[in-house]
């Protein structure tokens, strides 16, 4: 495994972060696994290295936070671990119980942190942008949770380019916590956040962790260009159907053959294009079996060549922005 700084944080953190929305209540989604069936999973994944892993408390309606906190507690001292986690979405069909208020932050990291089994969390992130709430107020109330040392830093994921730049300079002008991070959509067949939010944050020294590194598994061939769904989680993904269409499957395709030439498996040369991306700290990997994990691992290390990349880029089709909804 190797390790860099989170954007311009001292923070360390391992190239590959374990995304946890797999684990939790197979309730929520039919292709979310139980603790039992997560622990090798996480614990392959620490055996490799990974140090990192990010869930949100809406994932499995809490239940993905329960595990990730029992799992880590077992494999690592608090201290060696970098835990993520999120705030925005609804909890319950109370009023206030979603968004990005200062009423729903301050009970969000309580019951996240609960869950967790934590005394905090080392990166506290916006799940989305909340329209409906001043931005003031939300990162006065992301501040004072920094301050009463529930989250060592703040993160942001999925909005637009100008409003992450008016939330941090927000932050600045009141002297509050910015954020280190933007945990973005961004992958071979999504790259629309190259335009505008990554030379953002490489800019201004904040951490890129992509979330669908391998497009919902389009990617790795777990759908086909006529229209087959080949996973229980392709067959049950709505919102990755809304993501990707016809169009992608040229890239698709030259991902396949990029990895056919190297005898390896699609998602490593999916996750090791991006590990080549400029800006990009680390993505987040989901896995609901060992092969994902070890192509997670085997990705940090495989390099590319100017012609491959150039292979995989070039069947690229512009997108409308997606994700931020």
């Amino acid at each position: 495994m190797e390790y860099v700084n989170l954007g311009s944080t001292g923070l360390r953190v391992s190239r590959v972060c374990l995304g946890m929305m797999s684990f939790g209540d197979k309730s929520s989604r039919q292709w979310v696994l139980a603790e039992d069936a997560a622990e090798p999973l996480v614990r392959a994944a620490a055996d490799g290295g990974v140090i990192f892993f990010d869930t949100a408390d809406t994932y499995a309606n809490g239940a993905s936070e329960e595990v990730t906190g029992r799992l880590l507690g077992k494999l690592f001292r608090r201290e060696d671990v970098v835990v993520a986690t999120k705030v925005f979405s609804a909890m319950s069909d109370a009023e206030n119980d979603r968004g990005l208020s200062r009423k729903h932050i301050l009970a969000g990291i309580d019951h996240s942190l609960r869950r967790l089994g934590m005394d905090y969390v080392d990166l506290y992130q916006i799940h989305r942008w909340d329209s409906r709430t001043p931005i003031e107020e939300t990162m006065e109330a992301l501040h004072d949770v920094v301050r009463a040392g529930k989250a060592r830093y703040l993160g942001a994921s999925s909005m637009y380019a100008w409003q992450f730049a008016k939330a941090q300079r927000v932050a600045e002008r009141h002297g509050w916590t910015r954020f280190v991070s933007m945990q973005n959509h961004y992958n071979l067949l999504y790259r629309e956040e190259e335009r505008e939010m990554i030379p953002q944050c490489i800019d201004q020294g904040v951490g890129v962790i992509p979330w669908s590194p391998l497009a919902r598994g389009v990617l790795t061939g777990n759908r086909t260009r006529d229209g087959q769904r080949l996973t229980t989680r392709a067959g049950s993904d709505p919102f990755g159907d809304s993501l990707y269409g016809p169009a992608d499957f040229d890239v698709v395709d030259a991902v396949a053959e990029v990895a056919a030439g190297r005898g390896v498996p699609p998602a490593q040369v999916a996750l090791a294009w991006l590990l080549h991306r400029p800006g990009v700290t680390a993505p987040i990997v989901g896995t609901t079996r060992a092969s994902h994990v070890d192509d997670a691992l085997a990705a940090v290390k495989l390099q590319l060549t100017e012609e491959e990349i150039r292979r995989m880029e070039e069947p690229y089709v512009p997108h409308p922005v997606l994700g931020h909804g």
